[in-house]
């Protein structure tokens, strides 16, 4: 028998949506970087481009997908890796570089935890990720689920550390405590908030990739 012309069709048949246009893309951003991501919305975005809502639909799918387009575009923007150092070295590089480019747009680190982006610029962050670990050696299989963990540090690290959220009172609660009925916090009560932020941004990454290295995957 013939199918029917209506006949629905998968969704693995269906050809994948177009991407959003370019000017798309700089307008949204445009919205970001004056108003905040909170602006970034479909109707918003509809009327910087003068057409309706609806015609963005044929892009993307919700204000969702429309935060990781941008959020996309922004990884554009982060450098090439450097020509010395150690693999590591340009590990901690390309990440720090991702997480400072976050650090820029909290708001926008707060939706890349749950909605990632799938363009070209991503992909590109991905293989990079991917061949610097190779270059040291790291195992595939380590290296593929080391990629998401590097990832998810950075991209918390820029959400936690939203400058309007983030102040100096957040350590007193650690500070203030009894060393009867917490002794080790007491004990340790000055190195807790120790450290300037790159320092401990770099520590982080470091002792990721240390142990991304060294811990097996199971089987």
């Amino acid at each position: 028998m013939t199918a029917r012309p209506d006949t629905p069709r998968s969704r693995r048949e269906r050809p994948a949506k177009p991407a959003l246009s370019r000017a798309a893309i700089v307008a949204a951003e445009a919205v970001l970087r004056a108003e905040g991501l909170r602006k970034v919305t479909m109707r918003r975005l509809a009327q910087e481009l003068d057409i309706g809502p609806a015609s963005l639909y044929v892009y993307v799918r919700n204000t969702a997908e429309l935060h990781a387009a941008v959020l996309d575009e922004l990884l554009g923007t982060i450098g090439p890796v450097p020509a010395e150092g150690s693999w590591r070295e340009h590990l901690e590089q390309v990440l720090t570089a991702y997480t400072a480019m976050l650090f820029q747009h909290p708001s926008l680190a707060r939706s890349a935890l749950t909605a990632w982006p799938s363009g070209p610029h991503y992909l590109n962050l991905i293989e990079t990720l991917l061949a610097l670990l190779d270059d040291g050696g790291v195992p595939p299989a380590q290296a593929a689920w080391g990629v998401d963990l590097l990832l998810q540090q950075a991209t918390a690290t820029a959400a936690e550390h939203s400058a309007e959220d983030t102040t100096q009172d957040d350590w007193d609660a650690l500070r203030n405590v009894s060393d009867r009925t917490h002794p080790h916090i007491a004990a340790r009560s000055g190195e807790l908030p120790s450290g300037a932020g790159e320092a401990r941004l770099s520590w982080r990454f470091q002792a990721l990739i240390n142990g991304i290295e060294r811990t097996a995957v199971p089987n």
